[in-house]
């Protein structure tokens, strides 16, 4: 089994990290790759074997209302979370100048266009970066997909996204079912899209 700290040496950008305040979320444990959603919840009876180098629920806030998120768009426009109620939705934040950003956002257009028809909607979050370098990574990366912006890092705080890349799983319902640290492959993201897309076949 890969170590945690082999996995951040080798993949993860780590961000000048601020506690965040109680009112929004709790602090990150030790990292990791992913998290599962808690035994006995519906997401959890749907799962397959789960790669587990975990920090536990409570980094990831695993079964927890997701945090609000409302960001300035790329391009124009805003994201913001609360107007995408009642969807599955996949959250990415990153940075133009982690690699795995750079490999995990061809597979994430291809999981955004796949299961489109079953209401899935993927959104990265850029954390402390220009606007123009975001804008040439999505044009590099032929992002098929919303990039929000957030230039002051306070979003990342909120959802305690201290270390790049890392993925949030929000179901129907607004509950956060699963999350994984960034460097991970199609095998990992289909699984924990099946968490939020009960019903639906998911496969990398």
């Amino acid at each position: 089994m890969v170590t945690a700290a082999a996995l951040l040496a080798a993949a993860v950008v780590l961000l000048p990290a601020r506690v965040p305040s109680s009112e929004s979320s709790s602090p990150v444990p030790a990292a990791s790759t992913a998290a599962e959603a808690s035994p006995g919840s519906p997401a959890a009876t749907n799962a397959g074997p789960t790669i587990d180098v975990s920090i536990g629920h409570a980094g990831f806030h695993i079964g927890e209302p997701a945090p609000a998120l409302v960001v300035a768009q790329l391009g124009g426009g805003q994201v913001n979370l609360a107007n995408l109620a009642g969807r599955p939705v996949w959250i990415n934040f990153m940075q133009t100048t982690c690699p795995p950003c750079v490999d995990e956002f061809p597979l994430m257009n291809g999981f955004a266009a796949r299961y489109e028809n079953s209401g899935l909607v993927v959104i990265a979050i850029d954390v402390r970066e220009d606007e123009g370098a975001i804008a040439a990574f999505a044009q590099m990366t032929n992002a098929q997909f919303p990039i929000g912006l957030d230039p002051a890092g306070t979003t990342a705080e909120t959802w305690s996204a201290v270390a790049l890349p890392v993925h949030f799983w929000v179901d129907r319902d607004g509950i956060i079912r699963a999350g994984a640290l960034g460097g991970i492959g199609p095998d990992i993201m289909a699984e924990n899209l099946g968490r939020i897309l009960p019903g639906v076949n998911v496969t990398p």
